[in-house]
């Protein structure tokens, strides 16, 4: 297919040619399929050349927004092998294509049937295609045509971010940037002037100006000052068609604010001002305020007020409000109108953040004259003295002088003062107070140990106004007298050795005393006078307010003495000086080697034998049976008038037992204690003397044993089997005891049987090494050895 034109016949027709060729590619353009044909001309022979066959292409427009009754014409497709007898069919496919673009089959014309807009989409793709109508091959290959959306000028500007919201300095340059706006042209920008924009000022003028170009928002005067106008409303205007008459435009607004400098210094409304303080104000308390105004605001408005000169500037203070911007005028002293009733003040206000640019418009501070009056107030009377200290010695008698408080009427009027305590505590008791001349006396006698201080308050008021009453604490000191004896500190627990050596120290005693340090700071420790010298203990006084107990002997015994008494006479440094005598209780005990106490109580010699309180009480039960037994033999024997003691010619050393339910005196066996004592004694065995048994003993002796090495153990393990094993043994009331000590000991016998006749040479001094058990028995044989040493 190929685009063709009409030839231009005469040179008239030439630019409607080159009019039609340009506009009907641009609106009506056709694309052509030619044939190659042979021409006859006259004259010449026939010439056969080949068929050439191809796409020639171009592009169509169509206008957007077509609003006309009929399909808006777009172009012409046609191929050379149409010779215009139908027989070639023309199809069109691609986008749009049976919907917004349609195509007559025969002719090839294409028609838009809706109205375009090129901001949704710019171009459709198509595709054409002839073929012949009665075979449906294609005559010509497919092939690809663009069909552009012509723009027309159908959007306005926009200010997609409007409204706006901007500050500037006051005081601000001219010509000082404040925003730039930019608006936006959905039309092309590449065909015409439809989307070029330019920016005007409608409403703003001539506070503000704009760029036309760039929409650069720029003050237009100079100095423009927030006190006078804050707030601009300033309207902006951009209008497409380069602003030319028929273009569209939009506009937006745009909120300008100055903001505050300080271009504007304090001022007090008045340069005199005069302020009445009645002399009963309170120290510290606010008795008035001032202020200067600025007509800045926020920090630029900040200001320090101060007192720069004037009589009153030790009397009073200023501060600052940081919230009213008020200067508060507070009393530094209490005023007096009988001294002075007038004060002057100069007060200055200055701004606190400066701005140096401005400075030519200061200075930014102000200076204005305050006078401060003073008003005479009916005052309570007045104490001479802020507080009193007075002093009184305890065990006074009721009645004694104190002290004197003094107070006056501060008034010219000076009216007389009368003095009195309010009893409202315990303390306010023990005084009383002359209401004439405030002379303070006691009234109750007074004991520094139980109560050193006393605070009190003294009340004063006008006899002509009693309801103006003033006070004033007043401290009475006890002083000391030297009422009490010095004591000891505490209760002594005293202990010593047994084995202590002369001149050792046992003990340091304290003393203390009730009385202050000028009573009884000094203390001196002795022995009483009264008794004779002691010749176990005596006391050293260090001089230090303690005292040492020592030793004068060597060794003490528990057994001799376990408790002994120490009588110590204490005296202090006071006057007149007093004295005290204690007793100190020293008890003698039992120490291990390194001196540790092992035991003080008497019921430790016992306990260190091994004997616990139920062995004791055990023996003590035993003891109490056998005396019973005893007291009823008596009474029995005596019963039947027969001696109780064996005639003294008798010396067998036997156990002779009797029983009345027996057989009498024949129902007796004698046995002998020297076979225990001594078991080498026992020759032979011995049998009842009443029956002879008739079976030998099974029992017999080693033949190897011998009366000296007869065991006792084994010896009383015969008796018992022989007694047990003999037949002939009536129910006879007999008893028979042995007893075991178990083996001998490596020390030999300790029996006091022989131990008064013979002296023995044995060491006994390991006896300490075998234990807690012979503890007590290496003491016992230590100090024997001790003794005949000595």
């Amino acid at each position: 297919m190929r685009i063709t034109s009409t030839s231009c016949i005469c040179p008239v027709l030439v630019c409607l040619c080159f009019v039609q060729k340009c506009y009907g590619a641009a609106h009506h353009g056709s694309i052509k399929v030619t044939r190659n044909q042979t021409k006859h001309i006259e004259g010449e022979t026939e010439v056969h050349h080949r068929p050439k066959r191809g796409w020639v292409w171009n592009q169509f427009f169509v206008l957007e927004e077509h609003m006309g009754p009929d399909p808006q014409y777009v172009g012409k497709l046609h191929s050379n092998s149409d010779k215009g007898d139908g027989s070639v069919k023309y199809i069109l496919t691609g986008e749009g294509a049976g919907t917004i673009f349609i195509i007559d089959d025969t002719t090839g014309d294409i028609h838009s049937t809706k109205s375009l807009d090129r901001e949704q989409k710019t171009h459709y793709v198509l595709h054409a295609q002839a073929i012949d109508r009665r075979t449906n091959k294609p005559l010509e290959p497919e092939s690809e045509f663009i069909i552009k959306v012509q723009d027309i000028n159908d959007n306005a500007p926009k200010f997609t971010d409007g409204p706006y919201i901007v500050a500037v300095p006051e005081m601000s340059e001219m010509g000082t940037s404040v925003l730039q706006v930019t608006a936006t042209d959905a039309d092309d920008p590449t065909y015409g002037n439809s989307a070029r924009v330019v920016y005007s000022i409608l409403q703003g003028q001539p506070y503000f100006s704009v760029d036309p170009k760039t929409g650069v928002i720029r003050t237009a005067l100079h100095n423009m000052d927030r006190e006078a106008r804050e707030h601009y409303s300033v309207v902006i205007q951009a209008k497409d068609m380069a602003g030319q008459v028929g273009g569209l435009s939009g506009s937006t607004t745009v909120n300008i604010t100055l903001t505050d400098v300080n271009d504007n210094p304090p001022r007090f409304p008045q340069k005199h001002y005069q302020l009445y303080v009645p002399e009963s104000a309170q120290v510290g308390s606010a008795v008035g305020k001032i202020k200067a105004n600025d007509a800045d605001t926020g920090s630029n408005a900040d200001m320090k007020y101060t007192i720069i000169n004037g009589d009153g500037s030790g009397v009073f203070s200023i501060s600052t409000d940081k919230e009213t911007r008020e200067g508060i005028l507070s009393l530094k002293k209490p005023l007096n109108y009988e001294k002075k009733k007038s004060y002057t003040l100069n007060i200055e206000g200055a701004n606190t953040h400066l701005d140096f640019r401005f400075s030519h418009l200061g200075p930014f501070k102000d200076v204005t004259m305050l006078k401060v009056i003073v008003g005479d107030v009916d005052e309570p009377p007045l104490f001479t003295m802020p507080s009193y200290v007075m002093e009184v010695y305890e065990n006074a008698k009721i009645g004694t002088a104190v002290g004197t408080v003094t107070a006056q009427d501060p008034d010219t009027a000076n009216s007389l003062v009368r003095y009195f305590i309010d009893h409202n505590t315990e303390e306010d008791r023990y005084f009383t107070i002359d209401a004439s001349t405030g002379t303070i006396k006691t009234a109750k006698i007074f004991d520094r140990e139980d109560t050193p201080w006393y605070n009190i308050t003294v009340s004063a008021s006008e006899i002509d106004n009693p309801g103006l009453v003033s006070h004033v604490p007043v401290g009475v000191r006890i002083l000391d007298v030297n009422d009490n004896p010095p004591e000891l500190a505490r209760e002594y627990d005293i202990a010593i050795c047994e084995n202590a050596k002369p001149g050792q120290v046992i003990q340091t005693i304290t003393a203390t005393d009730k009385d202050n340090s000028a009573n009884g700071a000094r203390f001196h420790f002795s022995l009483d006078d009264g008794l004779s010298l002691n010749p176990n203990f005596t006391l050293r006084d260090n001089e230090d307010n303690t005292a040492s107990i020592l030793t004068r002997r060597r060794r003490y015994s528990r057994t001799t003495q376990d408790i002994y008494y120490l009588p110590v006479l204490i005296s202090d440094g006071g006057v007149p000086p007093l004295s005290s005598s204690s007793t100190l209780t020293i008890r003698v005990c039992a120490c291990e080697r390194d001196g540790r106490v092992r035991t003080c109580h008497a019921e430790a010699f016992l306990s260190s034998a091994g004997l616990s309180t139920g062995a004791l009480i055990a023996i003590l039960l035993c003891v109490i049976i056998l005396l019973a037994i005893v007291v009823l033999f008596i009474t029995l024997r005596r019963s039947k008038k027969e001696p109780l003691i064996i005639s003294e010619e008798d010396v067998r050393e036997n156990v002779v037992t009797y029983d009345d339910e027996g057989g009498g005196e024949e129902d007796t066996e004698a046995f002998d204690i020297t076979a225990l004592r001594n078991p080498s004694a026992a020759e032979q065995l011995k049998y009842r003397r009443d029956v002879r048994p008739e079976v030998k003993p099974v029992l017999r002796h080693h033949p190897s044993s011998s009366f000296d090495s007869i065991d006792v153990q084994e010896f009383i393990k015969q008796r018992l089997a022989e007694a047990d094993l003999d037949p002939s043994v009536p129910p006879y009331d007999s008893l028979q005891t042995y007893a075991y000590e178990g083996h001998r000991s490596e020390a030999g016998s300790i029996s006091s049987l022989d131990s008064a006749t013979t002296h023995s040479d044995q060491d006994y001094n390991y006896l300490g090494d075998w234990g807690p058990e012979f503890k007590k028995l290496a003491e016992l044989y230590g100090e024997i050895e001790s003794e005949r040493t000595t």
